[in-house]
């Protein structure tokens, strides 16, 4: 797979920022391309890093700090000096599209500085590349790179071990990453993870219809913590979550909700948790789940002021724990799927 360029017909006069959005999951020979187009119609070139801030899974199986600097060492290879090249690292917000281009607006005119000479980078792919039409003020400035290269094949082909086709998809100093990164307790979890999910799909792929799994989770609030657990099995081994589970056939939402909290935590025993639901709420972003369309039907319990109950960790969590809110919001890095985004949604609600 390669990446090639045909000129662009209308020159066009230079601009003095560009802006590229991406995850570069990792960064391959593509993005790299498309970088080097950019830095011909700009003066420099604002790269945009999604994905920041998450816990690392086979989909975002790299920091925003690592991607950043495996970015600025392909170009300085290409030979672009590092003032040409500036980074800002936006998180993912799939219940807030609001808050997800207010935060990139705000990281970018950090280095515009007011400037409105600002041209968006871009190729309208599919419906992934909706962003591009979401900032009207900046002038969209598609590139003229084809190509049919894919972050997603890149990690399939490194998780399923062929180095050789991954070094023919990334640039050599993405490829000396990802070389020492496989040396690394990290990319065994990832590997194992991996490997889970491609079983987990399997045991699906001959059903009549795609499957959608319902759950439900709990937001349990006591004096400014929430009760989180530790997931002791995959996928997310290790990552902190609302305690829940999968519905089962003969039972309401609530009673599944209340029953997974009382097997994951031992709270609830001899405690009316119904009598303290404060509100719930539906996420269904399609992709939330790497284990396939799931649906979590979310319930917000607020325990009031006072000591916190005692916690046993159970069933597939291997710890239970208050936490307090103000180092879950500091962290979502530490948590499992979208969990974080949906407390976030509650506690913040005021």
């Amino acid at each position: 797979m390669t990446a090639s360029s045909t000129p662009s017909p209308t020159p066009r006069r230079r601009r003095t920022f560009g802006v590229y959005i991406g995850r570069f999951e990792p960064p391959h020979a593509a993005h790299l391309a498309v970088m080097l187009e950019a830095l011909q119609s700009v003066q420099k070139l604002i790269v945009v890093i999604g994905s920041a801030r998450a816990a690392r899974n086979i989909k975002n199986p790299f920091t925003a700090e690592e991607r950043q600097d495996l970015i600025s060492r392909m170009l300085q290879d290409a030979g672009i000096p590092k003032p040409r090249v500036l980074f800002v690292h936006v998180r993912d917000y799939h219940y807030n599209e609001a808050l997800w281009l207010s935060e990139v607006q705000a990281g970018v005119t950090a280095h515009t500085r007011g400037s409105s000479d600002v041209a968006l980078i871009g190729h309208i792919k599919d419906e992934s590349s909706y962003y591009l039409r979401s900032f009207p003020a900046w002038e969209f400035i598609p590139t003229h790179v084809v190509s049919d290269l894919s972050a997603t094949d890149v990690r399939r082909a490194y998780f399923e071990g062929h180095p050789d086709t991954v070094q023919g998809m990334v640039p050599p100093a993405v490829h000396a990453f990802l070389t020492t990164f496989q040396t690394t307790p990290d990319y065994r979890d990832l590997r194992d993870e991996y490997e889970y999910l491609a079983r987990y799909r399997a045991a699906w792929k001959d059903a009549p219809h795609p499957p959608i799994f319902v759950t439900t989770d709990a937001v349990i609030t006591r004096s400014g913590h929430v009760l989180l657990v530790r997931r002791g099995g995959l996928p997310g081994r290790g990552r902190l979550a609302m305690p829940g589970g999968f519905l089962e056939q003969k039972e309401t939402l609530l009673d599944c909700c209340v029953r997974e909290v009382q097997e994951e935590t031992g709270l609830g025993i001899g405690l009316d948790l119904k009598a303290a639901l404060r509100a719930q709420a539906v996420f269904d972003y399609p992709d939330r789940s790497l284990r396939g369309r799931t649906i979590t039907h979310a319930f917000h319990f607020d325990l009031g002021i006072g000591q916190l109950p005692r916690l046993s960790g159970g069933s597939d969590a291997s710890e239970a724990l208050w936490m307090p809110l103000s180092d879950i919001l500091a962290s979502p890095e530490l948590f499992f799927e979208d969990h974080h985004a949906i407390i976030e949604h509650f506690v913040m609600r005021g």
